[in-house]
């Protein structure tokens, strides 16, 4: 696991990097699919992956919104704070912490719960969906997108 959590960090740390080409603009305009734009996409994806982490250690949500991180640089001030801590967790994963359970209680009031393996999974596979819309929104803008290849990227 901690494998595709490394993974993601250097594909995100890439699309940082690619997003320093694109004019502000392009990189807030709302677009078709996921949460917004590119950086909003951005920004959920570093929330989503800090707030479940949050949540499995019994630790109060990052209550922010995007409008408060609204550039490429805020995000990645924001993603630096917390990317410590979730890097933490991950290096200090066990097999024994797989079905530990979190409950949580949704908007709406109602209430789920998750062992934390799958929680963990989902945090991935999140990421990897997004990144897959920013993607092709990169080719809408008529820029190559960051590859998403897996092999080369020196993981093993």
């Amino acid at each position: 696991m901690q494998k595709l959590f490394e993974y993601n960090w250097i594909v995100r740390r890439e699309w940082y990097e690619w997003c320093k080409e694109v004019e502000e603009d392009d990189l807030l305009l709302r677009r078709t699919g996921g949460v917004g734009g590119i950086l909003h996409t951005l920004f959920h994806i570093v929330d989503v992956e800090w707030s479940w982490i949050q949540l499995m250690e019994g630790k109060p949500d990052f209550q922010e919104n995007f409008a408060s991180y609204n550039t490429l640089e805020k995000i990645k001030e924001l993603d630096g704070r917390f990317h410590g801590q979730v890097e933490d967790f991950v290096h200090n994963w066990k097999e024994d912490m797989e079905n530990n359970i979190v409950h949580s209680v949704l908007a709406n009031g109602d209430s789920e719960k998750h062992t934390w393996g799958e929680i963990m999974r989902h945090i991935i596979a999140h990421e990897i969906h997004h990144i897959g819309q920013l993607s092709v929104w990169s080719r809408e803008l008529g820029r190559k997108p960051i590859s998403a290849n897996l092999i080369g990227r020196g993981l093993g």
